[in-house]
């Protein structure tokens, strides 16, 4: 019996109205697997470029499994298996000519809980482009400015540079997170429930900025919160025992869902 049994039902709408040059990522038939227990089933989507893409469904449903995939984080698990494909501006991120290390500059990712390295607020967005190499100090410093400026940042902590990264409040160290993220230019954010671990203030900054970054690059968010995602993204996409259940812009899916699962999901009826 292969580990990587079809999906039970049919997904709504898994490829959706975006055509192939308007989509940044495209997932092709995906299952994976921990050993012998599937954790997604045959998935296929194509995420729009410059827009903001939402994961929602029930804990355990393979959310966050599908945003670590597209970065390729399940590498170092011996016991993960995968078919299908993951395409990046049309490549197979899994193709032996792609570089890990360059496929997570391209495509960045932020952690439920903020992890800033134990230096200097600067040191911290400054860290990537030190391993890049090649960048003078004044060329740095601009790029410095620019990342906590996106991050919305910079008039907070533009005179504490110097400061332990640590010494910020939790929503200024997601927010510095992701301008440690931006420094590199990815071309995609992957966010997995970036607002979960703070307060309600810091968790609008967080929503705010997630809004203002879709003009520089693609954002895929995972998240418990419906009213989250339909706060911030453009589609949403319902996942349910690793399946993709359905897939379509956020107000139509929240609003006209086309399956009954999915209506009983956002209205509360099922767990």
């Amino acid at each position: 019996m292969s580990v990587f049994p079809q999906p039970r039902t049919s997904s709504i709408g898994p490829i959706l109205d975006v055509d192939r040059e308007a989509s940044c990522l495209e997932i092709e038939g995906l299952s994976l697997a921990y050993g012998d227990k599937p954790a997604l089933r045959g998935l296929a989507l194509r995420v729009p470029r410059h827009r903001v893409t939402a994961f929602i469904g029930p804990s355990g449903c393979g959310k966050s499994t599908l945003l670590r995939a597209l970065n390729r984080l399940h590498d170092l698990n011996e016991e993960v298996r995968h078919e299908g494909r993951i395409l990046l501006e049309g490549q197979d991120i899994h193709a032996p000519e792609v570089a890990v290390a360059e496929l997570r500059r391209r495509v960045g990712m932020v952690f439920q809980v903020p992890n800033p390295f134990p230096m200097s607020i600067y040191d911290n967005v400054a860290f990537g482009l030190r391993l890049l190499g090649g960048m003078r100090r004044r060329q740095m410093d601009d790029v410095v400015e620019w990342a906590l400026t996106s991050a919305a940042l910079w008039h907070e902590v533009k005179d504490r540079l110097r400061a332990s990264a640590w010494s910020l409040s939790g929503g200024q160290q997601q927010r510095l997170v992701i301008a440690r993220t931006l420094a590199v230019r990815p071309e995609v954010l992957l966010l997995d429930e970036p607002a979960s671990a703070l307060d309600p203030i810091s968790t609008l900054k967080i929503e705010e900025l997630i809004r203002n970054l879709k003009s520089q690059l693609t954002l895929v968010l995972v998240t418990h919160n419906m009213q989250q995602a339909a706060r911030v993204s453009d589609y949403t996409a319902f996942l349910q025992e690793g399946e993709l259940v359905e897939y379509g812009p956020t107000d139509d899916l929240f609003t006209n869902p086309r399956l009954r699962r999915t209506e009983n999901y956002i209205t509360g009826r099922m767990a």
